[in-house]
């Protein structure tokens, strides 16, 4: 499958190596198609990995990754095109965090509690199918929740059926997740996204990003 990555940090970073170990032709899109940290990732992970701007990624794939920081994923999909995402699986993993003032963050008010980065994304681009998922969860453990005992959840939102059963086959199938739990249309990206300032907590706490939740019955 060719899927393309926007965002060349650690999060598009882990999910794009991942998705090349499983064999996939993953193109890594950034701002400028030079972009040093997608060189190098693309060095590193050898045929299957390429580099471009975000809208030679967008254009590229069948399925999309919004990697970027949830404060510039708009401005990042804009530049991606409309039309290279038109009919695509677009798979949100951003966070609205705000770190203007220091630690701990904060949300970001025009982008919580009544909306949600997802829910925006979903309004910019209609006849993308807009999918919030991974965001609860470190990077490392997107894609191998085994570094965790025991069995633990991942969530998944959107408004398209055939969208969320895409992507909870990669997450199963792909990255080992066992429990997805679907919430909903993509109005529950709000609370999804209001879980990282408890997130970022509970990381002051225990002084590791290796945690999850578990949802019991």
């Amino acid at each position: 499958m060719k899927i393309g990555i926007l965002g060349t940090g650690m999060v598009g970073n882990t999910i794009g190596s991942k998705l090349v170990q499983l064999g996939h032709d993953v193109k890594m899109g950034s701002r400028t198609a030079n972009n040093e940290k997608a060189a190098e990732w693309v060095k590193k992970r050898g045929s299957k990995a390429s580099q471009g701007t975000f809208a030679d990624a967008a254009a590229h794939c069948e399925i999309v990754f919004n990697c970027t920081s949830g404060s510039v994923s708009l401005d990042a999909l804009k530049m991606a095109g409309a039309s290279n995402l038109k009919g695509k699986v677009l798979i949100d993993v951003s966070n609205p965090l705000d770190f203007s003032k220091g630690m701990p963050p904060s949300l970001y008010p025009s982008l919580s509690n009544t909306t949600s980065v997802g829910e925006e994304i979903q309004k910019a681009f209609p006849e993308a199918m807009v999918v919030k998922t991974l965001n609860t969860v470190n990077c490392l453990l997107m894609v191998n929740p085994s570094l965790l005992p025991g069995d633990h959840d991942l969530f998944v939102c959107g408004n398209d059926a055939t969208a969320k059963s895409t992507v909870t086959d990669i997450l199963k199938n792909g990255f080992g997740w066992k429990s997805v739990i679907d919430l909903g249309d993509i109005t529950a990206a709000r609370g999804l996204e209001m879980i990282l300032p408890l997130w970022v907590r509970l990381y002051g706490t225990f002084q590791s990003p290796n945690f999850n939740f578990k949802i019991v019955r």
